[in-house]
């Protein structure tokens, strides 16, 4: 136990301290004091102000929340499952969020969308969202059909699938300028969420994350496996159905609002069991929460090369963070509480 709470406190100053960096760190160097007096609301340089508050605090907040989705969504997953490479996007909520933007960005020259609509961030947003509800509803529908979780899994990739091809189709057809839009977009950014994109946002991520909260027991009794979790009174369906529902609303917000990005999801929950020697969710769920957090807060500032004027699409850091993760979880499989 205390062991325990020494992690929680390890990755609650790493998450403030990511966090602060964020905000004081970039292209142009903010000094500390500067920030936290515009923070306090003390007089600041309109300049510094402006940057503070209309573009790093927003990213930061951005990444707090969209890290703790992603990683919270990767843990509901793969307890699912009971598959340490489960991720967020294994339902397709991704593939199908990335579906919406393609018709909405890839069609513009065969329908006819308002140049200023598609040009606009909220348009982006709208088709991300419609495209991942899409996702959701068949695979609910489908789940009240498949009771094996192996089977739904297959499902979900096979949405998922379905969803890429129809891109790829898209892709091949559609004009360069509307393509580069879509290609940035699957890059992944966190500075493009503003004030009003994150009024939508927050309250659906902390929302789901509050629920998620309420599940340790649920979910350790599905460790155990789905005859055990019945054994013990655990309706498995509605129980299933409870995180298919926030795993959605978990991934589909953030890849609505950021874009895709990868790996977060699935190497959080390993490296979070690493470190607290333990699959008990009443301990790694809430840690969780707090290791993705401030892991997309350190992706997001080692893709700004602070200092510099150059930028590094964050999916390509966070790849390289989970890729070697997801590798060390193949090779010590064995070793997984699972």
């Amino acid at each position: 136990m205390k062991r325990n709470l020494v992690s929680y406190i390890v990755l609650f100053v790493l998450l403030v301290v990511a966090f602060t960096a964020d905000v004081v760190l970039g292209d142009v160097l903010i000094p500390f004091k500067y920030v936290a007096e515009a923070l306090m609301g003390g007089n600041t340089d309109g300049a510094v102000w402006n940057i503070i508050f209309n573009y790093r605090l927003p990213k930061a907040l951005t990444a707090v929340l969209c890290g703790a989705a992603l990683s919270l969504s990767g843990l509901l997953m793969q307890t699912l499952f009971r598959n340490p490479l489960a991720g967020p996007y294994v339902l397709g909520i991704s593939s199908g969020a990335g579906l919406g933007v393609a018709i909405l960005v890839l069609s513009a020259g065969f329908i006819a969308v308002p140049s200023a609509f598609l040009l606009s961030g909220w348009a982006q947003v709208i088709a991300a969202v419609a495209g991942a509800a899409l996702v959701m509803v068949l695979v609910l529908l489908t789940s009240l059909k498949v009771h094996d979780t192996v089977t739904l899994l297959i499902v979900g990739m096979m949405f998922g699938g379905m969803a890429g091809a129809v891109v790829n189709v898209l892709q091949s057809v559609s004009n360069p300028d509307a393509l580069k839009i879509y290609v940035v977009w699957t890059m992944g950014s966190l500075s493009a969420v503003t004030w009003n994109y994150l009024y939508v946002m927050a309250p659906v991520v902390v929302g789901a994350i509050l629920i998620a909260l309420f599940l340790p027991k649920r979910l350790n009794a599905l460790l155990l496996g789905e005859n055990y979790a019945r054994g013990l009174g655990l309706s498995v369906g509605f129980t299933r159905t409870i995180i298919i529902v926030l795993t959605c609303l978990l991934a589909g917000a953030s890849t609505a609002f950021t874009g895709p990005i990868a790996f977060i999801g699935v190497a959080v929950p390993h490296i979070v069991r690493g470190v607290f020697k333990t699959a008990d969710h009443r301990v790694v769920l809430p840690a969780s929460v707090l290791a993705g957090a401030a892991l997309l807060l350190v992706c997001d500032l080692v893709s700004q090369l602070p200092g510099t004027i150059y930028t590094i699409p964050i999916n390509s850091i966070s790849a390289l963070i989970g890729a070697p993760v997801i590798l060390w979880v193949i090779i010590k499989n064995k070793h997984l509480n699972y």
